[in-house]
């Protein structure tokens, strides 16, 4: 039975995933990025580590639906379920802590990020196995927990880079508790050595191309990083787990002050650590997102504690579930997809003082930029394959399809894989590595939301195929224009593009080392 109610959980969190996005949206911008890469596996990307193309290339090779696109968020959560309810009954909870434990993880933001095929499920997964691993071995002191954080923090490096940061902030923590202990156990370094080990033939990867990772994130910084307010980052941190504050902030503030606890005190030391590190360094709100659920079981189990001899128990305990479950349902159009898109639009002025509707440019928009970021691929894809057909027969064949970014590239790759459609390039991010030649070009189709007409001289004939008209789109008015016969300046503008992107790459690396 100790092991029913943490399965129970997962498999909730798992089925529930498949019917909480509304038909009405399509995959996410950076799902069809992943996917792409997964055809054309490396051991390192320009954005991000391995992981994710490896999940990737397994979905398409099931056929490529959404489904199972989908498959891996609903696991990672499910799986970050289940090691929160069981962390919970590891720490002496019974079926009520275990249960509020799991119901703190089921409505909050992790609703939402567990939707989405992208780095971030796998992150929080892999934070939590390690704390997990961590309260473990400050049980037991078995050996073999501290080899579970090694591969849990060297597969996490595999999969997104914030992972340095949550290796520092434990780094921080077991220095300033008694855990610091563990410095002199030759195993913690054996498993620091499985963590490199695993990561090793990604970091290869990185010194070999000059350290991307290193422009991604100035890149990151210029563009969106600058973005994020101090305010703005704890007012995240706050409505993320909004619903679930009444257990997780009673859960740290017991990791750090309640002698209950203080074996663990680590725990909340690295929880603070990171997401003070995060807040120092302007990270996202949502990188912070892993340090949350192990508090979740903290905070359950601290309730059951107090509720023990509490009178009215019968009553508490209801209200205490009741209260995350509310709030979610409140402000569940926010959580999940479910409603249309005018829909959305038309809740705008309910939820626009959250900050939900703010995208990256820190404009206020009528969707949420997810949201409109899963809206418009198809019909682009369906648009360029329709250009694609009025091109001569003898010209189809020296085609190039060239994108002003990632998600029109990758959209178009993923709804014309099955058709004898040019794979779609760009001179955005990964891209560049998989840039076709020019030598026998007859024709481009060029996708851009900013077309440039003044490139139609250069062309024996240049005009508009087709433009996205979904109002809520964020590609709404992206144009696909077909021009024939480019002259020798096009075919050189665009192989000095591609050549100056990619030492832009290795300059600015080199440049933020």
């Amino acid at each position: 039975m100790k092991r029913f109610l943490p399965l129970a959980f997962a498999l909730l969190k798992f089925v529930s995933g498949y019917f909480l996005i509304s038909s009405a949206y399509e995959l996410q911008r950076d799902e069809y990025l992943y996917l792409n890469q997964g055809q054309h596996l490396a051991w390192g990307y320009l954005e991000v580590p391995p992981l994710i193309a490896a999940q990737g290339w397994v979905s398409l090779q099931l056929g490529g639906a959404e489904g199972w696109v989908k498959f891996w968020p609903f696991l990672w959560g499910a799986a970050t379920m289940y090691l929160v309810v069981r962390l919970a009954g590891r720490l002496g909870g019974g079926w009520f802590a275990q249960t509020l434990a799991g119901v703190c993880y089921l409505c909050t933001a992790f609703a939402r990020l567990n939707l989405l095929f992208q780095p971030n499920s796998f992150e929080v997964f892999g934070f939590v196995a390690c704390l997990y691993g961590l309260v473990r071995y400050l049980q037991e002191e078995r050996a073999r927990y501290l080899y579970l954080i090694g591969l849990g923090l060297g597969l996490g490096l595999l999969n997104k880079y914030t992972t340095l940061f949550f290796i520092t902030a434990l780094g921080g923590a077991l220095l300033l508790t008694p855990a610091r202990r563990l410095l002199r156990n030759p195993h913690f370094w054996g498993a620091a050595g499985v963590a490199l080990l695993v990561w090793l033939p990604n970091l290869v990867w990185q010194i070999s191309h000059g350290v991307p990772f290193l422009h991604h994130m100035a890149l990151l910084k210029q563009t969106q990083l600058v973005h994020v307010e101090a305010a703005d980052f704890w007012k995240a941190q706050l409505l993320m787990c909004f619903p679930a504050l009444l257990v997780w902030g009673p859960g740290l503030l017991a990791l750090l002050l309640a002698r209950a606890f203080r074996p663990y005190r680590a725990v909340g030391l690295v929880v603070v650590l990171g997401v003070g590190l995060l807040a120092a360094l302007h990270g996202k709100d949502y990188y912070a997102l892993g340090y949350y659920p192990v508090l979740f079981a903290f905070g359950a189990v601290w309730w059951a504690e107090r509720l023990v001899r509490f009178r009215w128990r019968a009553l508490a305990q209801p209200l205490l579930l009741a209260v995350p479950l509310g709030l979610h349902l409140a402000y569940l159009p926010l959580a999940c997809p479910l409603r249309s898109p005018a829909a959305m639009a038309a809740l705008r002025p309910r939820y626009e003082h959250l900050g939900a509707y703010r995208w990256e440019d820190g404009q206020n928009h009528a969707l949420p930029q997810d949201y409109a970021d899963m809206l418009g691929w198809r019909e682009l894809a369906d648009k360029t394959w329709a250009a694609y057909q009025t091109l001569p027969d003898s010209v189809r064949a020296h085609t190039l399809i060239h994108c002003a970014n990632y998600g029109q590239a990758s959209a178009i790759n993923y709804y014309n894989r099955h058709r004898a459609l040019p794979p779609a390039s760009s001179l955005n991010g990964s891209f560049l590595f998989w840039f076709p030649p020019l030598s026998q070009c007859r024709a481009l189709i060029l996708v851009d939301d900013e077309p440039d007409d003044e490139l139609a001289p250069h062309f024996a004939a240049y005009r508009c195929s087709g433009t996205v008209t979904d109002p809520y789109a964020r590609e709404r008015g992206t144009h696909i224009t077909i021009g024939l016969q480019p002259d020798g300046f096009i075919k050189k503008l665009v192989r000095q593009e591609w050549r100056n992107a990619l030492r832009q790459w290795q300059r600015n690396a080199r440049a933020t080392e």
